[in-house]
């Protein structure tokens, strides 16, 4: 992917936050995050609960996430259902959630057994 432009990736959108946009509004909690390359919607992963970047992929058409995990820089493609290695492209910053943000999160709604709520 490396120096090239990408159908469906916009490296000048920032991130809609630091954290999944529905478990915020519905006062949820999240596993790890996902920013959608092509908006920065910011959605929990498929282990999460609520699945909310798949979920954006499909019902935006939006294919391209790229972890929003500090240390992480790789992007997943929903329609080819592949991985491929970061940096690029570059996204907008932040490239990650809060490194004081606890993993799951967010502080305070994570539930004491939430190994049992993930999806596999």
């Amino acid at each position: 992917m490396s120096g090239m432009s990408i159908e469906g990736i916009d490296p000048a959108v920032p991130p809609s936050g630091p954290g999944c946009v529905g478990c915020e509004a519905a006062a949820g909690w999240w596993f790890h995050l996902r920013r959608c390359a092509a908006c920065g919607h910011v959605g929990c992963c498929d282990s999460s609960p609520n699945q909310h970047a798949s979920r954006h992929a499909r019902e935006h058409g939006h294919p391209w996430m790229r972890s929003y995990e500090p240390g992480e820089d790789w992007f997943w493609n929903f329609d080819e259902e592949k991985a491929y290695d970061g940096p690029e492209p570059d996204l907008a910053p932040p490239s990650s959630h809060p490194l004081d943000q606890p993993v799951p999160g967010p502080a305070g709604r994570v539930p004491a057994d939430w190994q049992q709520h993930l999806n596999s």
